[in-house]
């Protein structure tokens, strides 16, 4: 099968740092490629793949992140290519669904929403509904999916989960992995872990200015007194690393979180979750096997379910994200996908007139569940990354006179 796969443009697949699209990206187009697909990734340029990779730009400006001249020059270049694939997988969230929807494609187009639904993407996802085949990354989100859009199919993200040691022996640590952020929650980790007595460890983004803000305002008033270990610059490895050794991992979320990837990072790596019960945690964490879920907003709660943490078994933890969340499943099930789509590459209409850019360079069956957000069972960011082969790349440019 062909396969067009679009990442977003702002950073590298996969990613040096933050950054779970990416790795999930990252996972699905080497996981096809390995199973002989041709694929090609549309994304930035910095990117390393198994796949033939197109780009329009090369490195990472945290500034530019949502530039829409930027996510445009990218959409248009990879919808250059809509004819010559079978199917295009778009992880994008904006101008590239737009196009697939309003430009006349014979090829079907998926489109993952990464995100949460908000009231400006619900306008334009019922415009492109039954356009685009939209696959939801929970049944928690296909679950608030607004009216008059249509989820095709559900497809729980996936991680390598070969690439995280699972770590028998845990050490007197707590640890917070994600943004500096309220939807985080980072203040409510730092007092679970002083009521506990328990030094913590942050993983912690802080890369855009809400982020920096926030850090200031809040973050670091409330580790004052704290036994705190913050770090800002934290790769794969390093947090591979201290999930392993880490007796538990806290996830007290302030929103309905659509997935959650460090929850299935954390049970690869055999440290048990405590969680908020909040949008897709119930589908991540399995509660008194995986770790534990709380009620919402309770600190109280989530501090009283660490009392017995120790009697979640590591390797349990890791048959669950085994199970549920390796890559290879995600690979498996948006294959699936891509097969209930092909037959309608010939009902389509012709593609409007091919437009040239000049370039220099280099239904309501789901996947995990059927229409009505059944799930496929129970409801549910140390070890290297697999080496990946060299990448074929091409660097597309558009220049001003292509307009």
């Amino acid at each position: 099968m062909r396969v067009l796969q679009i990442a977003p443009p702002w950073f590298p697949v996969p990613p040096t740092g933050y950054g779970g699209i990416e790795w999930v990206v990252a996972s699905l187009t080497d996981g096809m490629t390995a199973l002989g697909h041709d694929v090609t990734l549309v994304a930035n340029g910095d990117s390393e793949t198994s796949a033939e990779l197109v780009s329009v730009f090369e490195g990472s400006d945290p500034h530019r992140l949502g530039d829409l001249w930027m996510e445009a020059a990218h959409a248009v270049a990879a919808y250059l290519h809509a004819n010559d694939v079978d199917v295009i997988h778009d992880h994008t969230g904006v101008i590239g669904p737009a196009i697939a929807a309003a430009g006349g494609l014979r090829t079907p187009v998926v489109n993952t929403l990464h995100g949460p639904w908000t009231r400006d993407n619900s306008v334009l996802y019922r415009a492109i509904s039954g356009r685009v085949a939209l696959t939801a990354i929970s049944h928690d989100q296909a679950a608030r999916a607004p009216d008059g859009v249509r989820v095709s199919a559900v497809v729980h993200n996936g991680i390598e989960v070969d690439a995280y040691e699972v770590g028998r022996d845990r050490e007197d640590f707590l640890l917070f992995v994600g943004r500096a952020s309220h939807e985080k929650g980072p203040e409510v980790a730092i007092e679970v872990a002083r009521r506990v007595g328990l030094p913590l460890v942050m993983a912690m983004k802080v890369n855009e200015p809400a982020e920096h803000r926030y850090l200031a305002q809040v973050v670091r008033p409330a580790m004052e007194g704290a036994d705190v270990d913050l770090r800002t610059r934290v790769g794969h490895d390093e947090k591979a690393d201290l999930m392993m050794r880490a007796r538990a991992v806290l996830v007290p979320i302030g929103w309905d979180e659509p997935f959650g990837l460090v929850m299935a990072e954390a049970a690869a790596s055999g440290a048990p979750v405590v969680a908020f019960r909040r949008g897709a945690a119930p589908e991540l964490v399995l509660d008194g096997v995986s770790g534990h879920l709380v009620p919402p907003g309770d600190v109280d709660a989530m501090t009283r379910a660490l009392d017995g943490i120790d009697r979640i078994d590591p390797l349990d933890c890791r048959a669950w994200a085994e199970g549920r969340f390796s890559s290879r499943r995600m690979v498996r099930r948006y294959l699936r996908v891509y097969e209930q789509l092909l037959p309608e590459r010939r009902q389509r209409p012709a593609a409007v007139s091919e437009r040239t850019v000049r370039a220099t360079g280099t239904d309501g069956a789901m996947v995990d569940g059927v229409a009505g957000h059944g799930t496929d069972g129970q409801a549910a960011d140390g070890g290297t990354p697999p080496a990946r082969p060299a990448t074929t790349s091409r660097l597309i440019r558009i220049t001003s006179d292509d307009r």
